[in-house]
């Protein structure tokens, strides 16, 4: 799904997290339902902060999330600021050059455009909208339209809104709330793309033994079928599932 690497990285040397008294997860909080705020609670909530926690608790991990800027979380895994990144990040080659990930927890979904009319031009000669450092913003890059980039996926639907842009692309698990939510002002188009090899969980490439703790608990959450329960919860019967 989302999220493609354009920062430079830095190396660091460490021990692995998984020694440490507390394993802290970097997440954005702004990608519902992904990772968001609850605005009753004013704490992290969603699909990935759920399974978090579960995925935590069998592997016998005391964890902890830390909100962070997207623009920033890959640089901010580096430098030691937490240990893993769970915010909707897709596996891409580019990543793995400066990254390592986990096996995926989301199988590669689709991506899709959100636009004010269902006739409208996705192509060359078209202004599309999306956040920065997405795989959606290099797909857009590479397809002959203006690509139109925002630091937050919020600013890119209110970018269709206003006229700034033609369409957003991202993934469809976050904009088709919008298209149902907007009484027909927002549709969907039917021109959706497959792109990145799904999401897990970023990790720094010493960090080798945290990585096969979480793998072997992302492992058991499939065979036992809890995480397509998880990922029917937050996102619809109807979602791709493992």
């Amino acid at each position: 799904m989302k999220k493609l690497l354009l920062a430079t990285a830095v190396a660091v040397l460490g021990t692995g997290a998984y020694a440490q008294d507390v394993v802290r997860i970097g997440t954005e909080g702004a990608y519902e339902p992904y990772n968001y705020i609850d605005q009753a609670t004013g704490e992290l909530t969603g699909y990935e902060i759920e399974l978090g926690k579960e995925l935590c608790k069998r592997a016998e991990l005391n964890c902890e999330f830390v909100q962070n800027a997207w623009d920033s979380i890959i640089p901010n895994l580096q430098s030691g600021n937490y240990d893993a990144i769970m915010a909707g990040m897709s596996i891409t080659e580019e990543r793995q050059k400066v990254i390592d990930f986990s096996q995926n927890y989301i199988p590669p979904a689709s991506s899709a455009y959100l636009a004010l009319s269902a006739d409208v031009n996705t192509g060359e000669g078209a202004v599309i909208a999306a956040q920065t450092g997405t795989i959606q913003a290099g797909y857009v890059a590479e397809s002959g339209a203006t690509l139109l980039e925002f630091a937050s996926p919020d600013e890119t639907v209110a970018a269709v809104k206003n006229g700034e842009a033609d369409a957003v692309f991202a993934d469809k698990d976050y904009l088709a709330p919008f298209a149902k939510d907007s009484n027909g002002e927002l549709v969907l188009l039917p021109n959706e793309v497959q792109i990145g090899g799904g999401i897990g969980i970023g990790l720094r490439k010493s960090d080798t033994a945290l990585k096969d703790k979480f793998n072997a608990a992302i492992q058991s959450m499939k065979d036992d079928g809890s995480v397509n329960t998880m990922i029917k919860k937050w996102f619809g019967e109807d979602s791709v599932v493992f």
